[in-house]
């Protein structure tokens, strides 16, 4: 099977009738369900939906160009409900069978998107590896002998070999963007509450995000503007009118004039590798082509921010959803997943009252950073490891990975990754974009730019993709 085309280019196909919905599948049941395939077929996938299903789901799409994603296949992180197919969290002994599909999944259905299964996970959402599963851990798809980065593993996995258009993630602390580094690939993490994450499994409730995996950025943005409707009966939604706006208003978000990059002090980088240093060189390089004006900024507030997610009262937010589990030890049970949470029992609410203030005060801090440049530019992940070296020191490498994602819901920040490195022999790179809630068009504009071919002229509007 050839890797599935972006989302723009299968529909040209389908509208050329150069290809059908049926052909997709047929192909998607060929690499999935052939004769001799393991099921499932990788590490990447858990379950998949029946073949048969698949086969006439597709039948019931062709031709439906009222419908803006028929026919385009993705996949489903499986801490988020299907209704009729199995959630595990990534633990086979919490499993249940979903009564009904969560909205942001809802909704890609009724676009015309096609459900191919449900994707592997760091347990419970916990990781930033990708290992943390008795499902089997990923790889990079760049280079199999380092992780894949978590906890969103085979959502990043299934887009990056090309077996799907686009898959949903979560992100509650960098899982959306670190496999999209790991792998070469976009991740999206949208404004908090602009997804629904009802029917979700939480992780930390107040922050979790649904992430959107793809292989540009024109692609997200597709899968935003359909996925991006408020939900009503979700307690967590935007009500305050910082909605992502719809991919017509890109004009009206893109920035004019000079572009303006906030990038870490010196101090921020200090945990960058050696090839992560190179790829961060790299990086400055590219936004140089664009015209971009780089400021340094202090990094040691958005460090503060990014301790307080696993140091602090927010872990007693996921040990609050997950006591249950870990007093229940079902079958499967990561130990490590058990050890991290399990911290959150000793937290206060003293603690939690103390640490609400002090991220207050930093979000504050921030904003007049914010004011001065059109976007945040840093690494997304300071180095890239291998299975060997996350099984050696698994809490410890995971805490290192998450030192440029880990404050971003905290200081309610949107965020794109996008890559650097890829398809080299050095070890894949990407840096992430970020801006303040509500500026997801900003981003979206910006990294399309930063994905075009270079161009002579500063970057301007004229670089954004209108896909």
């Amino acid at each position: 099977m050839s890797p599935a085309p972006g989302i723009a280019a299968l529909l040209g196909r389908y509208a050329r009738g150069a290809l059908t919905p049926a052909d997709t599948a047929q192909e998607l049941v060929a690499r999935l369900h052939g004769p001799g395939s393991p099921s499932p077929p990788s590490p990447a996938w858990i379950s998949l939906v029946d073949a048969g299903a698949l086969l006439q789901r597709a039948e019931e799409l062709c031709g439906r160009r009222d419908l803006p994603l028929a026919g385009v296949p993705f996949a489903v992180k499986d801490n988020i409900d299907v209704a009729g197919l199995v959630t595990t969290a990534g633990c086979p002994g919490f499993a249940y069978t979903a009564t009904r599909t969560a909205p942001v999944v809802t909704l890609l259905l009724e676009a015309g998107a096609l459900l191919v299964g449900k994707t592997n996970l760091d347990q419970f959402a916990t990781g930033l590896v990708g290992t943390r599963t008795p499902y089997g851990a990923c790889a990079s798809v760049v280079d199999p002998r380092y992780v894949s980065g978590g906890s969103s593993s085979g959502s990043a996995v299934v887009v990056a070999d090309g077996t799907v258009c686009f898959a949903l993630g979560t992100d509650t602390a960098g899982s959306g963007r670190v496999p999209a580094a790991f792998n070469g690939i976009v991740g999206l993490k949208p404004t908090r509450g602009v997804l629904s994450t009802r029917g979700v499994v939480p992780a930390s409730r107040s922050l979790d995000c649904i992430s959107i995996f793809t292989r540009d950025v024109g692609d997200a943005a597709r899968v935003l503007a359909v996925c991006a409707a408020r939900d009503a009966a979700d307690p967590y939604a935007r009500t305050d009118g910082r909605d992502a706006q719809a991919p017509a208003t890109w004009d009206a978000a893109c920035p004019t004039g000079t572009l303006r990059l906030g990038v870490p002090d010196t101090d921020g980088l200090a945990a960058l590798d050696r090839d992560a240093r190179a790829g961060w060189a790299q990086a400055r390089r590219r936004a140089e082509e664009l015209g971009a004006h780089v400021t340094a900024i202090p990094f040691a507030p958005l460090a503060e921010a990014a301790a307080l997610l696993y140091d602090g009262p927010w872990l007693a937010e996921r040990y609050a959803g997950l006591a249950g589990v870990l007093a229940a030890e079902p079958d499967g049970l990561d130990p490590v997943v058990a050890q991290v949470v399990a911290r959150g029992a000793s937290v206060s609410a003293a603690d939690a009252f103390a640490a609400m203030h002090r991220v207050a005060e930093l979000r504050l801090g921030l904003r007049s950073v914010l004011d001065g440049v059109h976007a945040l530019m840093l690494p997304t992940a300071p180095t890239i490891p291998t299975h060997d070296q996350v099984a050696a020191a698994p809490v410890a490498i995971n805490r290192r990975l998450g030192t440029y994602t880990n404050f971003v819901n905290l200081l309610d920040l949107c965020a794109i990754a996008v890559p650097v490195v890829r398809g080299t022999r050095a070890p894949p790179f990407g840096v992430t974009l970020m801006a303040a809630a509500g500026d997801d068009q900003t981003l979206l504009a910006i990294a399309s730019a930063w994905m075009a071919p270079v161009r002579s002229e500063p970057w301007s509007c004229s670089h954004r993709s209108t896909a």
